[in-house]
């Protein structure tokens, strides 16, 4: 046997074998992707002496790797990628020599790199990425003439970059992406590398220190220097190079006009990120052909640009885009594309949306949010079938929701807040099973919220705040599964990859809610919020207690409508809550005593109902200022000024008391109190009864306390007789 491939077969063990095994042929052994969930076992290093290649990459493996490693004298590959082990690196893989690919990169390796390493002449991809490396890069690496890939990126190396790097004649790949590595790099720390086709250096606290007219010695094909030191001027060494068919300069620090051969340049561009700089220009004339195209957050101007049917993600979002929408929707040249993510929101672009939406079926994320847009939603919205996130948000679209859009049926986020939309919420929106976010804030929408609300159970943000809904809260919250905690929102998360080599990069909505009072923009943390808000309407009614069964719900705002009831007895048990907002309502009662259990609440807000009795006594609800309660002139008992009378303290036991452990005064503690004493009374009565020589004994018992009590009383007589 020379080759054994057990890959994918669900093995979750390696014992040693009970019989001693012959393998003296054996080269290539594979175990990939299996469920092994323990060390390495050392007797795999002892199974053959001819092994080439060993592969265990994608299982649970732990621990160190053994020094005994080093008898794999003739191992060319090794791949422990996409484990768990940890530990420092064992100094005996340098003892290596013939190895060629060394692959340890997705693990939990906490230590330098060590200095062995640089023995292993034979090496050719050196990959170490995604562990806790710290330390500086070894500058005998120098010595590694064959190595043609290293990728040490996401870990904790630090310093500078050796210029001895730069030696490596046969180097094709270099990244040490998001590490702790700062200083500059000079030209001499590329004068040999003729080979080097890709220069991954994003997410580091380098910068690029080279002249204007720098010739680079290489022709890349691959440059990522997103957060890394470019500017201020804008790269002209970039003209030079012809081969590149992904450029990232995102964060780069550039703040300079795009030179006018950029554009024609980037017509080979397969991905083009170059958003969060200053780069300014018009690109009113631009023809842009690239399939992923970022130039969000700049200081670019004009019409928008033309695109070609290659396209699939366009985000131009946060510049200074103005005109109308209408000429790059319903252009001859965009009949036919490929378009999935647009993203033309935060410019000045103004006028209607047209009804040229059959172009764009393979729309997937369309975000078209504040800007001067106006007129009605268009019908033809309707044939975006693969559509799972619109946001139409501040703008000045009029009229009514269309019932086209329902044959939208995979939707995950819909904004429409801040506009001047009117008539009732449509009923089939409260039917999209997949809906996850839901914002119609500050519009006209009028009617009531129907009980279907409850059947969106993978929402996790409603917002309707400020609109004109009445009726009352649906008293079916606890169906809304994700809100409870019932479901996994993480399995469907806001985010759209674009671009299969370069999944680190994924468009994800934003989104701006008022969570606690103020603005706040959401974007990667918003898998993680839990909202409900239906402030500012003219709801009435009862607030229904099935919203206490809502234990994933961060953030509840119902205040400013015509509320009435209770604050709900159980939304104590809201643990995650971080804000409630009540205020100016009609709710009556005391505060109920649980409250004091919401351990997270930061922000809370209860002023201006007609709420009674004592503020229930706990670190968490005496923290907030009075202003949180104002408004309610029968509350007592800090932070409010106002004492509480004997009267209010006697009400608020009788009705909260078994809240905080104080029973007294309240009437479960006296039954409670009654039934303890008849049967510890009846106990003993029945024990005294029963048993002859307890029976005895307590009558004697009786019998001298009776004479001490009498011989105390005749003495103290005599006493006080004698005294008068």
């Amino acid at each position: 046997l020379s080759e054994l491939h057990l890959e994918s077969c669900q093995i979750d063990n390696l014992g040693p074998p009970k019989r001693k095994a012959n393998f003296t042929h054996l080269q290539v052994l594979d175990l990939s992707i299996n469920n092994l969930n323990h060390q390495i076992p050392s007797w795999l290093f002892n199974l053959s002496t001819t092994l080439v290649q060993l592969d265990l990459h994608s299982n649970l493996l732990q621990g160190q790797i053994p020094q005994i490693i080093s008898s794999l004298q003739n191992i060319k590959n090794l791949d422990l990628q996409n484990n768990q082990l940890s530990g420092p690196l064992p100094d005996s893989l340098g003892q290596l020599k013939h190895l060629e690919v060394l692959n340890l990169s997705n693990n939990t390796f906490t230590c330098p790199i060590p200095s062995p390493f640089a023995n292993l002449s034979s090496l050719r991809t050196l990959n170490l990425a995604h562990n806790r490396l710290n330390g500086t890069i070894p500058k005998s690496f120098e010595f590694l003439k064959n190595l043609q890939v290293l990728n040490l990126g996401a870990n904790s190396l630090t310093g500078d970059m050796p210029v001895t790097l730069g030696t490596l004649s046969n180097l094709v790949t270099l990244d040490l992406s998001s590490n702790l590595l700062e200083g500059s790099i000079k030209e001499s720390n590329f004068v040999k590398l003729l080979k080097l086709k890709e220069l991954r250096l994003s997410w580091t606290n380098l910068f690029l220190s080279v002249n204007s007219g720098w010739a680079p010695p290489f022709q890349l094909e691959y440059v990522l220097l997103s957060s890394f030191g470019i500017g201020p001027k804008f790269p002209e060494w970039l003209k030079r190079q012809s081969s590149v068919k992904v450029l990232t300069m995102s964060k780069a620090g550039i703040a300079d006009l795009v030179p006018s051969w950029f554009w024609n340049w980037t017509l080979q561009i397969e991905f083009l990120d170059l958003s969060n700089n200053l780069l300014s220009g018009d690109l009113s004339n631009i023809f842009l052909n690239s399939s992923v195209i970022n130039l969000s957050s700049n200081l670019f101007k004009g019409r928008l640009p033309s695109v070609s049917a290659n396209v699939e993600v366009l985000n131009v979002a946060n510049n200074s885009i103005s005109g109308t929408i209408s000429p790059f929707l319903c252009g001859k040249e965009n009949a036919t594309n490929k378009l999935s993510v647009l993203d033309f929101s935060n410019n000045v672009l103004y006028g209607d949306l047209g009804h040229c939406w059959v172009h764009w079926q393979a729309l997937v994320h369309l975000n078209l949010g504040s800007n001067n847009l106006s007129g009605v939603i268009p019908n033809s919205m309707g044939y975006l079938s693969q559509l799972e996130s619109l946001l139409l948000d501040d703008n000045r679209f009029s009229g009514y929701i269309p019932s086209t859009l329902q044959n939208c049926s995979t939707m995950k986020f819909i904004d429409m807040g801040n506009n001047q939309l009117s008539d009732a919420i449509p009923d089939w929106m409260w039917e999209m099973q997949y809906l996850m976010v839901l914002r119609l804030r500050s519009n006209n929408f009028n009617g009531s919220i129907t009980q279907k609300m409850c059947q969106l159970s993978s929402l996790i943000v409603l917002d309707l705040g400020n609109n004109s809904l009445s009726g009352s809260i649906p008293n079916c919250l606890d169906d809304m599964k994700t809100m409870a905690g019932e479901d996994d929102f993480f399995a469907n998360p806001l985010s759209y990859s674009y671009g299969s080599d370069f999944s680190y990069n994924h468009y994800k909505e934003t989104l701006v809610l008022v969570p606690k009072g103020d603005e706040l923009e959401y974007r990667d943390n918003l898998i993680l919020v839990r909202m409900i808000d239906l402030s500012s309407n003219k709801l009435s009614g009862a607030i229904p207690s099935e919203i206490s069964k809502l234990s994933a719900l961060r953030f509840l705002n119902l205040s400013r409508n015509h509320l009435s009831g209770g604050i709900p007895n159980d939304m104590g048990k809201m643990k995650l809550l971080e804000s409630l907002d009540l205020s100016l309502n009609n709710i009556s009662g005391q505060i109920p005593q649980s409250l004091s259990d919401l351990s997270f609440l930061s922000f809370l807000n209860l002023s201006y109902n007609n709420l009674s009795g004592r503020i229930p006594t706990s670190t968490q609800l005496q923290s907030f200022e009075e202003l949180s309660y104002t408004g309610n002139p029968e509350l007592c008992g800090p932070p409010v000024t106002k004492n509480c009378t004997d009267k209010e303290e006697l009400t608020e036991s009788a009705s909260v008391g078994h809240g905080d452990g104080n029973f007294f005064g309240t009437s479960e503690f006296y039954i409670g109190m009654g039934v303890g004493f008849a049967a510890g009374f009846w106990g003993f009565c029945s024990v005294v009864f029963f048993n002859r020589t307890w029976r005895r004994a307590y009558f004697h018992y009786l019998d001298h306390l009776r004479d001490l009590i009498y011989v105390i009383i005749v003495l103290k007589v005599r006493r006080l007789l004698g005294k008068l």
